[in-house]
């Protein structure tokens, strides 16, 4: 589904990431976990076309798209909800979400049935079913979170990039980001998961990857990630 090979990123001469692959496969969720400037948040990226990878192959479905404009790549099926929510504060809730599924309003990806999905996102996101009309910019952290995920939804997608989306969030609204991202899971939707909450992450995981100084260190099954002596010792507080 999502794979990257080899890849090499930063900013000008800043060297980030040193060669670093990861598989996605259709239906699961991974996730990528390590410390504050490990480069985690440059991997979602380059990924999703907002910076230029140096070196290796980012290939969705099968097609290259490391090099392509950001644009491009949602067209192809990638959604990124991006780290620090990136919401359009002067826009209502609902005019938010349909910018979410703008390529397929456009006939940039297959149509389907929008109002239904709009639908479907605001029963999954009830918080938001509360604010339809209300301006972005005016909701709480945790509200404009869940839009956030629920926009990226919206393009009805091959792949989504969640980039901390528990982040400056109270603990009870933390639960509920999760338990929405196990329900994505259940419906089979496929996300790469970057997460500070490292534990929380490989309990809903499938398969993780821990980054350090820009290099995979390890991985392995989500289950036996969180057994690691290296990786409780680093980042699950054991």
């Amino acid at each position: 589904m999502l794979s990257i090979k080899n890849l090499e990123a930063g900013y000008g001469k800043v060297q980030v990431l040193h060669g670093i692959s990861i598989d996605v496969p259709r239906g699961q969720v991974v996730t990528l976990i390590g410390s504050n400037g490990a480069g985690k948040t440059t991997t979602m990226r380059a990924i999703s076309g907002m910076i230029k990878p140096t070196a290796g192959e980012i290939s969705l479905n099968g097609k290259r798209v490391d090099g392509m404009e950001s644009y491009t790549i949602t067209k192809l099926g990638l959604a990124h909800s991006p780290e620090g929510r990136r919401v359009f504060a002067t826009m209502s809730v609902t005019d938010n979400l349909l910018l979410g599924a703008f390529p397929r309003l456009t006939g940039s990806r297959p149509r389907g049935d929008v109002e239904s999905d709009l639908q479907r996102a605001l029963e999954m996101f009830p918080r938001l079913k509360e604010r339809t009309h209300q301006l972005a910019g005016t909701l709480s952290g945790g509200e404009q979170q869940m839009l956030a995920m629920a926009r990226a939804v919206m393009l009805n997608p091959e792949v989504v990039l969640l980039d901390e989306p528990s982040m400056g969030l109270a603990p009870i609204l933390v639960e509920e980001v999760f338990n929405i991202i196990s329900r994505l899971k259940a419906q089979g939707v496929t996300m790469l998961l970057v997460e500070q909450f490292a534990a929380a992450a490989l309990k809903v995981a499938d398969y993780g990857y821990v980054l350090e100084n820009g290099r995979i260190s390890v991985h392995g099954p989500a289950a036996k990630l969180k057994d690691d002596p290296a990786v409780k010792a680093a980042y699950l507080g054991g």
